[in-house]
């Protein structure tokens, strides 16, 4: 919704919203107070409270309006593959390029694990559940090449290896040599699809022990 159409109330909420997520994604949570959120948005202290009860309540409210599994799932759905093997390159580089021009959304993500141990985490997947379903409806045209993995597990795999990569890409990136940086995630995303075992030989089935 445009800016100009909210009310005034809303116009002081969103400022507030905004200032706190500003606050919050470059120095965290305990570090931000109620006054500096205040001042970012143009407002004495005791204006704050006529919008929100609490620092947690702001922090609830941006988890459940901010989160980047917003950003991401709509993502997703737009994703296209010939093949289950394309789409998922597709997405995963998709997600990355996207992660990358929003250094924030990682850490909100882990403001909310380390400082509340994903207390909001049920709000959020009530939200996001319809566009998990959403996004399964769309898999369903590479269920020949798939394995019956109910979708929610699927996604939550499919989040988990990326999120991997792209934090393991932080801390390491700097200290590997350029050859391993350079198609880190191609790896990451054939591991997802093919695991690390190497294919049976065709003269051996999988109940056989490979000498």
């Amino acid at each position: 919704m445009e800016t100009n159409l909210l009310s005034k109330s809303d116009r002081t909420s969103l400022a507030i919203l905004d200032s706190a997520y500003a606050l919050i994604s470059s120095q965290g949570y305990a570090a931000t107070s109620m006054r500096q959120i205040a001042e970012g948005a143009g407002l004495a202290l005791g204006g704050i409270y006529n919008h929100f009860s609490s620092k947690e309540d702001i922090f609830q409210a941006i988890v459940l309006e901010r989160h980047p599994f917003y950003q991401m799932l709509p993502l997703l759905k737009e994703t296209r593959g010939a093949t289950v093997d394309e789409f998922i390159h597709n997405a995963a580089r998709s997600l990355v390029d996207e992660l990358g021009h929003h250094p924030e959304f990682l850490n909100l993500i882990l403001t909310e694990l380390v400082e509340f141990k994903g207390r909001h985490a049920p709000l959020v997947f009530e939200k996001i559940l319809p566009l998990v379903l959403e996004l399964g409806g769309n898999m369903t045209a590479f269920q020949d090449e798939m394995r019956p993995i109910p979708i929610p597990l699927l996604m939550r795999a499919f989040v988990g290896m990326f999120f991997s990569y792209f934090i393991t890409d932080m801390l390491l990136n700097n200290l590997m040599a350029p050859e391993l940086q350079a198609n880190a995630m191609d790896v990451f995303v054939d591991i997802f699809l093919n695991g690390i075992k190497q294919p049976l030989p065709d003269n051996v089935n999988n109940t056989e022990e490979i000498e």
